[in-house]
């Protein structure tokens, strides 16, 4: 019959104890002090005469340690989400109260202050317990060989060493001599305060709680200053069973670890005794104030595609990491402070808009989507649509984890044509070509698509009409952009040809939102003139930002700062903002788009208050629908659809309405106008009407 794993040969009984007896010489002690507590008074000596016991190295450095991240909008104080493997913030010990730290010295190692390293009482203790009289397991670590065995494993996990952590928990003797030698080492080089120090922010205190100051935000709603006597004797049970002894799990379990906790620091002198009766007398359950630390982007409420997209930005960038597994490290355990630019009324803005004009129970299905950016910053002030973020698998059908709002390299999906709010590209293309925009043109309903230059060889016709049929012959592109003429495009790029239009689109800052397809130079079709390639509205948002700035393009961005735990910069991805077109050609494209509000198709995008206003409505083949424009402040773009059932809008009845043709104006444009007023009135931005002066020159 196999023996217990406790029984011992007499062999192995005896090289245990000459291992011991090493270690607590190597501590300093004789071996008849190893069995005369009395001698123990030596140890005071013995940091300065143990001898040189050569053992592994493990850093004292805290910020190396697993730490939550948190991701801020752009106040730089509230939280959109958290991020952790070990959720863990790390404080200073003077930031942690004293009751704190005499109940862990009481409960887990109450000859701390005396030795050095290890306990030789504990160890004799422990090594009869468990092998002599075959009792339960005992330990016998002090609170530095704990911190060893913590700080063994999480550098293991740093590494990415399965291996190395499992032999740095494994319940084996080699295990115990080597965290041994290790413990005496860092005694000899870190005060008793480090050491206490770095205990407990690396214990774990429950349930995915690491360090005490999570404990107590957790258990107590409180920081680990604030902790008092029996909030103190409760976390300080925990770290013997994590998941048996966590109050919120099991709380007669954590009451009775609380109160043996109390007991031993009353024994000790860690606490007076009549405190600890009177804390022993407080009920666990009307101690605790839970409060649960969530992670990631599924809690961040009406920001959660922002958070996304953040997310995604940090995952796949590889100036946060050369590989996959690198970034997600520093993500999920590097305690960042991740600074982002999203604007709280912007964002709160956005999500009334859509879930206005679209609700999110809409039995249409249909998405109502919106990007704001701050034009000459690439900020994205925000990213709405009208679902519920949900990535797990309860999604229903008023849910999804697909940023809408972004292409699909940053996680979104396919995109939508944009209809002739792709127009103002056209006229910026036409300036660059050297062409006025009151120059008169012939206009057709028919172009052979070869005659196009850039455009594939072939013989197809391409057959155009404008929305209310026909065309006007002759028409100014000034004319076409106001009433959202079709076949004055055609003309136009029949002249300038389709490389213009791709390299205006380019500069702008358009990207398609098909992956593969993503640089509009290798997608050069006729019928682009009239928006039927797939964006985004981040995409349409920052083209219209660069014309908003006098033709200063900027990458958008969604993160300003990022600072690492030890207090450094981490470096994050630039807006790289640089004159993209002649501020003089901007300013009369937006001249243009202030024409189409206030004389053209689109005077319902009038804002308030006689706010000089810049906009542009579109229509594609019924699929989607898309309307945007800016001020010199903010620029906002919205494209309504069904991504998830790509189907015709003719005919639906959405938000209540049914209607036999959708337009731009019937529901994007709408949702733009309430999220520009309401963004405006709560954020104050000042009028600024002086924008959209033409330059003679393109006149």
């Amino acid at each position: 019959m196999r023996q217990s794993t406790q029984r011992m040969t007499v062999r192995r009984f005896f090289s245990l104890i000459a291992a011991l007896l090493v270690l607590c010489l190597a501590a300093g002690l004789a071996s008849t002090g190893f069995f005369v507590p009395a001698v123990l008074a030596v140890n005071g000596i013995a940091k300065v005469t143990l001898p040189d016991v050569k053992g592994e190295a493990v850093t004292m450095n805290l910020t190396k340690l697993p730490q939550l991240s948190r991701m801020y909008a752009s106040d730089g104080k509230t939280v959109i989400a958290q991020f952790y493997d070990q959720n863990r913030v790390v404080v200073a010990l003077k930031d942690i109260s004293e009751p704190m730290q005499k109940a862990v010295v009481a409960r887990e190692d109450r000859r701390f202050l005396t030795h050095t390293g290890i306990d030789p009482q504990g160890i004799l203790r422990a090594f009869i317990q468990t092998y002599i009289k075959h009792g339960n397991t005992q330990g016998g670590s002090t609170l530095t060989q704990q911190y060893v065995k913590n700080a063994l494993f999480d550098q293991a996990e740093e590494k990415g060493d399965p291996i190395e952590a499992y032999h740095a928990h494994e319940d084996t003797i080699a295990r115990k001599l080597r965290e041994m030698l290790i413990a005496i080492q860092l005694e000899k080089t870190h005060s008793k305060a480090e050491i206490l120090q770095g205990y407990l922010n690396i214990a774990q205190f429950g349930v995915r709680t690491y360090g005490v100051e999570t404990a107590a935000e957790h258990y107590f709603s409180k920081h680990a200053r604030d902790l008092n006597l029996g909030e103190a004797a409760t976390i300080a049970s925990i770290t013997k069973n994590p998941a048996n002894f966590d109050p919120t799990v099991n709380p007669q379990n954590a009451q009775h670890q609380r109160n043996i906790v109390l007991d031993l620091m009353a024994k000790f002198g860690f606490a007076k005794k009549s405190d600890c009766e009177a804390a022993k007398k407080v009920p666990m359950t009307s101690m605790l104030h839970v409060r649960t630390v969530p992670v990631g982007c599924q809690v961040a409420g009406n920001a959660a595609f922002f958070c996304d997209y953040v997310t995604r930005k940090i995952l796949n960038d590889k100036v946060f990491g050369k590989t996959a597994q690198d970034r997600h490290r520093l993500l999920y355990q590097g305690g960042l402070r991740i600074y982002t630019t999203l604007d709280l009324k912007a964002q709160q803005a956005a999500w009334h808009a859509v879930t206005t004009q679209i609700p999110v129970t809409d039995p249409s299905g249909v998405e109502d989507m919106l990007a704001a950016v701050q034009p000459g910053t690439g900020k994205i002030l925000a990213m709405a649509e009208n679902r519920n973020y949900n990535a797990t698998a309860s999604a229903d059908r008023y849910s999804t984890a697909i940023n809408y709002t972004v292409g699909q390299e940053d996680g979104g999906g396919t995109g939508f044509g944009v209809g002739s709010t792709f127009k103002p590209i056209n006229f910026v293309a036409w300036m660059q070509s050297g062409h006025k925009i009151t120059e008169p043109l012939r206009t057709s309903t028919s172009y052979p698509i070869d005659s196009f230059p850039c455009a594939r060889k072939t013989h197809l016709i391409w057959r155009v009409h404008n929305s209310e049929g026909g065309t006007v012959n002759p028409e100014t592109p000034l004319h076409a952009l106001n009433f959202s003429h079709n076949t004055t495009q055609a003309s136009m790029g029949q002249i300038m040809g389709l490389c213009a239009v791709g390299k205006a689109a380019n500069e702008l800052g358009y990207r398609n939102a098909i992956a593969s397809q993503s640089n509009i130079m290798h997608e050069l079709n006729p019928t682009m003139l009239i928006g039927t390639l797939n964006t985004s509205p981040l995409s349409m948002a920052n083209t219209y930002a660069t014309i908003a700035a006098k033709g200063r393009e900027c990458t958008p961005i969604a993160i300003t700062k990022i600072i690492k735990s030890d207090g450094t910069e981490q470096a994050v991805p630039s807006a790289a903002c640089h004159q993209a077109i002649d501020p003089g050609i901007a300013e009369t494209t937006a001249y243009a788009m202030n024409l189409n509000v206030t004389q053209g198709v689109a005077r319902m995008a009038q804002l308030a208050n006689n706010r000089k206003t810049f906009a542009k409505t579109g229509t594609n083949e019924q699929l989607s629908i898309a309307s945007g424009g800016f001020i010199p402040q903010v620029a906002a773009f919205v494209i309504a659809g069904n991504a998830e059932r790509p189907t015709s809008l003719a005919g639906m009845t959405i938000n209540g309405h049914t209607k036999s043709t959708w337009y731009g104006a019937d529901l994007a444009m709408p949702t733009w106008v309430q999220f520009m007023n309401e963004y405006c009135d709560k954020a104050k931005i000042p009028q600024d009407n002086s924008y959209g002066t033409p330059d003679a020159k393109y006149m």
